[in-house]
């Protein structure tokens, strides 16, 4: 019976990560499309609705996910993916290359290890992810505070929270998905697809605050 646990979760982690890698790169092929075909400056005005858009998307995804068929699931995943590319176009005129490079790599290789230890670890980790978004809602809240204060020891320090909060919610989700992937009630194919969104949000905003602390931008 344990070995059927474990090729079903291996079996739902490799679509997970299969998902996940799709998912990034389509991010990775809008954002320098919008980008160098210059329509990052046409829809500079309206990323506030695509900001909402996404918030909306996410809202469906974690709240409704039961109820949508994979095929619905999959197609918001992908469109969310594809709305972050348009918004990350704005990376390319703020970073040069090598820092954008080099902070992939980092965010590879941090989010490597906290997935395989959230893989790993037998413990149950809904604690931590209950820590990590209260501490993630706070942040957040003081970012927007500061966006009118203006400090910039704040917002140091506002980025490494949200890079240690999206560490923590990295193992956090990884062991979630373990844990949902023996769950034969719901489908494996939406699980994937669900782990994959989770994963990709975590990726990214380790990836967005190793950019903003250690990155060297353009002049």
């Amino acid at each position: 019976m344990e070995e059927t646990y474990v090729q079903t979760t291996n079996k739902t982690l490799a679509k997970t990560f299969l998902w996940m890698f799709l998912g990034l790169l389509s991010t990775s092929i809008v954002a320098a499309y919008t980008y160098y075909s210059g329509a990052f400056a046409e829809i500079a005005g309206g990323w506030a609705v695509i900001l909402i858009a996404q918030v909306v998307i996410a809202l469906v995804m974690g709240f409704l996910l039961p109820k949508l068929p994979a095929m619905v699931t999959t197609m918001l995943f992908f469109l969310y993916s594809m709305l972050t590319g348009a918004t990350f176009s704005i990376i390319f005129v703020a970073y040069d290359l090598t820092t954008i490079a080099y902070a992939l790599f980092a965010t590879a290789g941090l989010f490597g290890t906290l997935a395989f230890l959230g893989y790993a670890t037998k413990k149950d980790l809904s604690k931590l992810g209950t820590i990590c978004l209260a501490t993630l809602f706070i942040a957040l809240i003081l970012t927007l505070i500061n966006i009118f204060v203006g400090s910039q020891p704040l917002d140091i320090a506002l980025d490494w929270v949200i890079l240690l909060v999206f560490a923590g919610l990295t193992a956090y989700d990884m062991n979630k998905i373990k844990t949902l992937s023996q769950e034969f009630s719901i489908d494996e194919e939406k699980i994937a697809v669900y782990g994959a969104f989770q994963l990709y949000l975590d990726f990214i905003n380790i990836f967005l605050r190793i950019l903003e602390i250690f990155g060297r931008r353009n002049d």
